[in-house]
């Protein structure tokens, strides 16, 4: 018994050692990871089904691909002109039979057309040929035209529309030559010239043929457009995503490491000559850090439920006296000023206002030897001012910063429609100014 059930794991194993089983990873024609559609293989290479992506509505999964020779289609088409060719031979008496030579016109004219993707110029000549030489031998009429049409469409779609059109004129006018003039000499005997009603209709076939394959190429031509601009729009969005993420990110851990910062050398200078206030440092910086891992949190969350609802509101001014709180734990004291009536801001101007007051605050933190500070807001019908003073002087310092904090706050004015001026008091101090719209562009 253990010796069956031996044989039977040596088996398992071997199974799956060569591809076979093992669910949907196995076996000889599937490769690990699950199904194609699952897998996002090369079957459907846009990640799903086709008429779910943003290529022409027509696009089947047996749609065809440029480096293959279209042979159903040519073989089709090949077996009608020569069997539609026969029959209409038999109520053409007066014209020649059909023989070896006429066979091979046939199927040569047929046979180039498995190359007008590769080769569109060169086959659409060449199948004008063939017909203009089908004609001048003096065979009966048929369906000979329809291997003309494949080709001018083929060619027009491509993109040379000149050629297709050199090739049908050409075509079209040495057929004229034959029926009205080289008759006389040419196969078959005692033949008459064609009715002109005849070759009018011919023309207007030719102008429909060409006139049809000239609106498939502007559509494809349009689509190709249109699948351009979702894919530069779909890049353009993910970079902007990208964007207001590293503002976020940047500006929660530049405040909150500042603090950190700050109150870790506050608590190392006291720790043995006032532990009390050492005890007081380390618990702000056990809720500063417990602030920027929830904000951190609440940012990456939207990553990975890119559908879904923030779970916790974006911040806003409603948490400016929380922030003037953190900056007194840091040693700074922070002044508010208000002009004019207060009012509910859009969610966008909301966040940007109260990240551009918390960067800020960091910089002053960090980069200034004042330990005061004064913010600014005013109330318009239109758009919301800012402004974030400090006394000054520069230190130089840099606590752990990276140097993006005014960036990061023009890019957040700018995707607004505001602005922002940062830059030097007269009295040595600095100066924050930014205006927000209250309706955003974006």
């Amino acid at each position: 018994m253990e010796e069956q059930r031996s044989r039977r794991g040596r088996w398992r194993e071997g199974r799956r050692a060569r591809g076979w089983g093992g669910g949907w990873g196995g076996g000889p024609h599937c490769r690990p990871g699950g199904p194609p559609w699952a897998r996002g293989g090369d079957r459907w290479s846009y990640g799903g089904p086709p008429w779910g992506q943003d290529g022409p509505p027509f696009r089947l999964p047996g749609a065809r691909r440029r480096g293959r020779l279209p042979w159903p289609s040519t073989l089709c088409l090949t077996v009608f002109v020569l069997v539609g060719t026969a029959f209409a031979a038999a109520n053409q008496p007066d014209r020649q039979p059909l023989d070896v030579y006429a066979w091979l016109l046939l199927l040569a004219g047929s046979a180039l057309l498995l190359f007008r993707r590769k080769h569109p110029v060169i086959v659409v000549f060449g199948v004008s040929a063939t017909v203009l030489g089908y004609f001048a031998a003096g065979y009966p009429y048929g369906p000979v035209f329809i291997p003309v049409a494949a080709a001018c469409f083929a060619a027009i779609v491509a993109g040379h529309r000149q050629a297709a059109w050199w090739a049908v004129g050409t075509l079209w006018v040495g057929h004229l030559l034959i029926a009205h003039w080289l008759y006389r000499w040419l196969p078959p005997a005692h033949d008459r010239p064609a009715p002109w009603g005849q070759e009018l209709v011919i023309a207007a076939f030719v102008v429909a043929l060409c006139a049809a394959a000239e609106l498939a190429r502007l559509r494809r031509e349009q689509w190709a457009r249109e699948g351009a601009e979702r894919a530069a729009a779909k890049k353009r969005r993910e970079n902007e995503e990208r964007l207001r993420i590293a503002r976020e990110l940047h500006d929660v851990l530049a405040h909150s490491i500042s603090v950190i910062n700050v109150q870790a050398g506050v608590g190392l200078a006291l720790l043995d000559s006032d532990p009390e206030q050492a005890r007081t440092a380390l618990t702000t910086i056990k809720a500063a850090s417990k602030e920027a891992l929830g904000e951190v949190r609440q940012v990456l969350d939207t990553l990975r439920t890119p559908g879904d609802a923030p779970r916790a509101p974006a911040p806003g001014l409603d948490r400016l006296p929380e922030l003037v709180e953190q900056a007194a734990s840091a040693g700074l004291t922070v002044d508010i000023r208000r002009d004019g009536e207060r009012m509910a801001l859009p969610p966008g101007t909301d966040l940007a206002a109260f990240r551009i007051i918390q960067e800020a605050l960091t910089n002053v933190v960090r980069h200034s030897g004042s330990r005061t500070a004064e913010i600014g807001l005013g109330y318009a019908p239109e758009s919301l001012e800012l402004r974030i003073d400090d006394a000054g002087p520069a230190t130089g310092g840099d606590a752990g910063g990276g140097g993006n904090g005014l960036v990061g706050m023009r890019e957040r004015a700018a995707a607004l429609g505001g602005t922002i001026e940062a830059g030097p008091r007269p009295d040595g101090g600095f100066r924050v100014r930014a205006t927000l719209p209250l309706h955003p562009e974006n």
